[in-house]
């Protein structure tokens, strides 16, 4: 149970982010080197979810590199 609301809170806390930053457009407060890295960890770990079969992990990094990933593209395209 601490593991789910974990997962939860952490895939759910880059929602404020993303919402700020598509309505804003205004990335400068944020790393491109951080993002890109933490979108190819969280990538892995999807993978690794996928591969143990582990459907709290292949949703929780799912949902966070879809959000991550936005984060990021809108980071390349406003820089």
């Amino acid at each position: 149970m601490i593991g789910f609301i974990a997962a939860i809170l952490t895939t759910l806390s880059f929602v404020p982010q993303a919402w700020q930053i598509i309505k804003t457009k205004d990335t400068s407060g944020i790393s491109l080197g951080m993002y890109s890295m933490f979108v190819v960890g969280v990538f892995l770990w999807l993978i690794h979810g996928w591969n143990i079969q582990d459907y709290a992990i292949i949703a929780a990094n799912g949902i966070t590199f879809v959000l991550a990933s936005i984060i990021l593209a809108y980071k390349i395209k406003y820089k």
